[in-house]
């Protein structure tokens, strides 16, 4: 069907001919806007995509041009597809405003599989193409064209607009790095801190070179673990800005994501000023080595410190290119001063021997080989002081948005670096263990002399005896000395600039990351008050805001100069990540969704949750307060952005886990049988739409709140050709209203050549195995004698839901339900008792207070509720300005939010005239368990004889004890067989009077043919063989004036009506007889099988 034939039909032939010409042919033209181009020359992506829509020309065929098709029926454009399409060419189509393409031989406008068809509206790496939708494809031809060229309106907003022209500016000119330079070198930077040197020949002094390795190597398990993970994450689809939170936050969702982001672009803003402090305190050492100091040591610190945040500033704001140049510099020094170091190691000199250093020897290396710890450390907290090193490894997923290929440079970057880090930890920590004794005093003189009784140490066979240490005060040695790897290095200074470097290489990363992350973070929105900092500027859209606000707060915890508390909880901050990160993948993997297809296959969901376990142990091995207070943190933000449910659809594996353990459940619960105990009302509310009758749709949701389903039902009847796209645009619209306004329930509409049809199709299908309606819920129709009676016989076999064992409900409010006439309405957004509760819906075709539509189109009904803000994409609520309404509409529309607000004091009436199985009981009940109803009490009718008045009052309480339903007093009525009012009779002869049969005055004949013609017609036979029936609703409704004129709410057991033998007008008469002039009543009959039960 989405093949075009190759002519038009004859009956658009005239319309389609040139003047004088035989046959009509297209030529393909481009729009104004398109640069032309010469024959046969392919145009520019940029350029395609402006033509992307053109505008046909019908030529002679004597003007065709030489390439024609194949198949002569129509001229290859002058422009090309774009590249990817493999240079088809693109035709236009007359009716759907699209282009042809010339795939296998023919023409068509069904697309070929396109990567531009998958892109995001800003995708940085190409224009996004719209494919042909399906109704241009299957529609009939006769179909109006979409304006401009887009489907269904389905064009940009302003800020996606701006957006794409953004990307599209900022492609040109951005500097992007590669694996190496972006990736590896950045983590490898990080990883290789000041630890490397000043801390590590202490740890294997503690620790012995056997542990020290298995420090190394769990700290490798922990970042390794997450490196995968990571990579996993990254390789499951395109990588935007953010680091580690555009990975936790798209694989969570934005409240893990969220409350990492913020922590995590905290942790590395504080990060500067630790590394910085770091720096500065190995400045002010060398100055006071050599009395230079400005003032006194920590405010030297603060001095130094400050001048270096400043130029590290100035280099990040630089751009990405300065800081990565900066950061080869640094990684070069880093890398001469370890191999300094290890240079030197092989080169003992006589002069550093009495310092600890005696060059490789085996009875160093086994003395060194077992853990010594001395000062109270332990195993753990060694590990403590060692693992912060190797917090590193994210430095370069949080620059993901300057990476050619984030997919291929993450993991190959990450994976590399903690691996070529991990040897050279390793190493060193053999080295220094190999080489370097753990005490020595420096002295030249402490050779030995004696014998070697006394003296079992290792240096007591190289002619030392440093045993004198064992009482303290040593300088030297593993243990004693931070500057030993200076000692053992073959130039001293280097490894002095290698501190310098590792130092200002990790603040420099850390100040990159913190605004990149804090960057991505303000874009999504996720805390108020922050998009200020999302801002970007230059070609690289480098956040300059989010800049300034990191170095305050580096320089704030620079000015203390005292870090040693702040920095365990940073490195918890740290781990707190990696943690989630691991969960992310399990979570995912474990969820099951066919989105989860990473292109990194190395990894494995068991692995990852116990990579996430060790993440949370070595949290609390490190610092357990600062455990504590993290997960802290991160628990409060997430329930801040939980509350907030931000405006973001990222397809999180928590939504893809939520649909599975839901259809896991719901499976479950099929294979077990319906139990009295676990009944619950669960309601199909014929509604309409869900805002047009808002007091049936909330006092249903006050008894289903939390307790059972409630589908809002509408009938759409009278079109003539059903719109399906449009019904289900309304469908996801009105369920989104229902989730503003905080009504638990669903939206199900049906086209349906009638008002009983529509509601039999709800009726059966509606629902998902044990989840499915069993009570129908209707608004009484008050205008029943106003309109046609044949809408009252549908109305009524509509009711009828019996058959299929459902309750039914019918609510009516003397002042009517339907409000969706009212025009110039706002949405209930503010507290209960306000006037602006409605959104103007333009449909004055409905019969009012009923569920029937009008019979006119879809398209004369404004679309009710939400409005698209242009700048937001965001659906929000728009207030339109009060119009006058009358004083009808004024009663109307206090009626209908009577239900919203909290209820008075006072009472629920519950006639329970007969036995349905206990719904007519158990609505009350339920009700007065909500808030806005905990002050209502229940009163209970029932019907009884005079003489056994106390007899039937004891019974009905011991009924109810036994059922613990609290009640306020029980009436029993003896007086309802009594004969009705005259008037009151009179009013009812009166009202069906007009739908009589009056059979008996005229033939037999014509008789049966107009019941035949209008069967909802009252015969005389009817009217008499239920006359006691017809007293009783009169009497019933004399009783409920005297009784219940003032309670909140009455609850009355529905009349029925046998099949076949009581007309639709004599029933309806009954109902509105029962009815009228009443506060709030509720007609239920439940499906007389019990819904409560006294046994446990």
């Amino acid at each position: 069907m989405s093949d075009q034939p190759s002519s038009p039909p004859s009956a658009q032939k005239p319309a389609l001919r040139s003047p004088g010409s035989s046959q009509s042919r297209f030529q393909v033209d481009p729009v104004a806007d398109a640069p032309k181009t010469p024959p046969g020359s392919r145009s520019s992506a940029g350029e395609e995509s402006k033509g992307r829509f053109r505008a046909v020309n019908f030529l002679n065929p004597s003007d065709a041009a030489p390439d024609a098709g194949v198949n002569g029926d129509t001229v290859r454009s002058e422009a090309s597809l774009h590249s990817s399409t493999g240079g088809l060419s693109h035709f236009s189509d007359t009716h759907s405003s699209t282009y042809y393409l010339r795939t296998f031989g023919h023409n068509t406008i069904d697309a070929v599989p396109n990567i531009d068809f998958y892109r995001h509206t800003a995708a940085p790496l190409g224009e996004k193409l719209l494919r042909p939708s399906l109704s241009e494809l299957h529609d009939e031809l006769d179909k109006e064209s979409f304006e401009e060229g887009y489907p269904y309106g389905e064009e940009l907003t302003a800020a996606e607009i701006i957006t794409a022209k953004e990307v599209s500016d900022s492609k040109a000119g951005s500097v992007k790095f590669g694996w190496v330079k972006g990736v590896l070198i950045r983590c490898m930077l990080n990883i290789w801190g000041v630890m490397l040197f000043i801390r590590m020949s202490w740890i294997v002094g503690q620790a012995g070179i056997a542990l020290s390795c298995a420090i190394v190597l769990m700290a490798i398990v922990v970042t390794s673990i997450t490196g995968l993970s990571t990579s996993a994450i990254a390789t499951n689809g395109f990588v935007r800005g953010g680091g580690a939170y555009y990975l936790i936050s798209r694989s969570l969702g934005p409240e893990f994501g969220g409350s990492i982001g913020l922590i995590f672009a905290f942790a590395n803003a504080v990060a500067v000023a630790m590394y910085v402090v770091g720096f500065a305190e190995t400045v002010v050492e060398l100055l006071d080595s050599i009395d230079a100091l400005m003032t006194d040591e920590i405010n030297d610190i603060r001095i130094v410190g400050t001048l270096t945040v400043i130029l590290l500033l100035g280099i990040s704001v630089a751009g990405m290119e300065w800081e990565a140049k900066a950061q080869i510099v640094l990684l070069v020094i880093l890398v001469a001063a370890i191999c300094n170091y290890f240079i030197g190691s092989f080169i003992p000199l006589k002069s550093k021997e009495s310092q600890g250093f005696f060059g490789y020897n085996a009875a160093i290396m086994m003395e060194n080989m077992g853990p010594d710890f001395r000062d109270d450390e332990t195993f753990f907290s060694v590990f403590a002081i060692f693992f912060p090193a190797a917090t590193g490894i994210l430095a370069g997923a949080n620059i993901s948005g300057d990476l050619e290929d984030p997919q291929s440079a993450i993991p190959k970057g990450t994976l590399l670096a903690i691996l070529i880090t991990g040897v050279v930890y390793i190493a060193v920590a053999i080295s220094n263990g190999s080489c370097i004794v753990r005490d020595a005093t420096g002295d030249d003189n402490d050779t030995i002399v004696s014998s070697l009784e006394n003296c079992t140490d290792a240096a007591c066979t190289l002619g030392y005896d440093f045993s004198i240490c064992k009482e303290g005060g040593c300088k030297y040695g593993l243990l004693n000395d931070f500057q030993v790897m200076s000692l053992v290095s073959g130039f001293g200074p280097l490894i002095t600039a290698g501190i310098f470097s590792a130092t200002l290489s990790s603040a420099l990363a850390s100040l990159v990351s913190a605004p990149k992350v804090f960057q991505a973070l303000c874009k999504d929105k996720l805390y108020p008050g922050m998009h200020v900092f999302a801002k970007g500027y230059g070609k690289n859209k480098e956040p300059l805001r989010a800049y300034v606000l990191t170095f305050i707060i580096g320089l704030a915890f620079i000015l203390i100069a005292e870090l040693n508390i702040i920095a365990p909880i940073i490195s918890n901050f740290f781990l707190a990540s990696y943690a989630l990160i691991n969960f992310s993948v399990f979570h995912a993997s474990l969820a099951n969704s066919p989105g989860w297809r990473p292109s990194f296959k190395y990894y494995n969901k068991w692995v990852s949750l116990a990579g996430a376990v060790l993440c949370c142990v070595v949290m609390f091995v490190i610092n357990w307060w600062a455990a504590l207070l993290t997960n802290g943190i991160v628990l409060a933000l997430y329930i801040y952005v939980s509350y907030k449910k931000p405006d973001v659809n990222w397809g999180s594996s928590t939504q893809a886990l939520m649909y599975n353990q839901a259809l896991t459940h719901s499976l479950h619960l099929t294979g077990v049988e319906d139990h009295i105990k676990n009944f619950r009302p669960q309601c199909l509310v014929m509604s309409g739409y869900p805002n047009s009758r808002p007091a049936l749709l909330y006092l249903v949701h006050a008894f289903t709140k939390d307790v059972g389903l409630m589908v809002c039902g509408h009938v759409r009847t009278g079109f003539r050709r059903p719109n399906y796209k449009d019904m289900m645009n309304e469908q996801a619209r009105y369920q989104r209203w229902l989730l503003k306004t905080r009504i638990k329930a669903f939206y199900t509409p049906v086209f349906a050549d009638d008002l009983r049809q529509g509601a039999q199709y709800l009726l059966q299908t509606t629902g998902l195995g044990r989840l499915k309606p069993n009570t129908l819920v209707f608004g009484f129709k008050n205008n029943w004698r106003d309109g046609e009676m044949k809408d009252v016989e549908t109305y009524i076999n509509t009711i009828d839901a019996f058959d299929l064992q459902f309750g039914v409900v019918l609510l009516r409010l003397k002042e009517g339900l339907d409000v969706s006439h009212i025009q110039g309405g706002t949405l209930q957004e503010k507290a209960p008792g306000m006037k602006d509760l409605l959104v103007s819906i333009n449909i004055k075709d409905f019969d009012s207070d009923s569920s029937k539509p009008s019979s006119k189109s879809t398209s004369c009904q404004s679309s009710p509720l939400i409005f698209r803000d242009e700048t937001n994409p965001a659906l929000r609520y728009t207030k339109k300005p009060p119009l006058q309404l009358s004083p009808a509409d004024e009663k109307l529309l206090t009626a209908s939010q009577q239900f919203q607000k909290k209820q008075s004091k006072g009472t629920i009436d519950v006639w329970w005239l007969f036995d349905d199985g206990g719904l007519t009981l158990l609505i009350p009940y339920l009700l007065t368990n909500k808030k806005k109803w905990r002050d209502c009490k229940i009163r209970v009718f029932i019907g009884g004889k005079i003489n056994r008045i106390d007899h039937d009052r004891r019974a009905m309480a011991a009924l109810l004890s036994k059922f613990r339903i609290d009640f306020s007093d029980i009436t029993v009525l003896g007086d309802i067989n009594i004969k009705p009012k005259k008037h009151n009779t009179k009013m009812f002869e009166e009202m069906i009077e007009p739908y009589r049969l009056k059979e008996d005055d005229m033939e037999q004949e014509a008789a049966e043919k107009l019941k035949a013609e209008e069967p909802w017609r009252i015969t005389d036979n009817e009217l008499e063989l239920y006359r006691a029936k017809s007293n009783r609703q009169i009497r019933l409704n004399e009783l409920l004036k005297e009784h219940s004129s003032t309670a909140n709410l009455i609850v009355i057991t529905m009349p029925l009506a046998r099949k076949g033998t009581v007309s639709s007008a004599l029933y309806m008469t009954w109902l509105d007889t029962l009815t009228k002039d009443l506060p709030p009543i509720l007609l239920v009959r439940g499906n007389h099988q019990s819904v409560l039960t006294f046994y446990s």
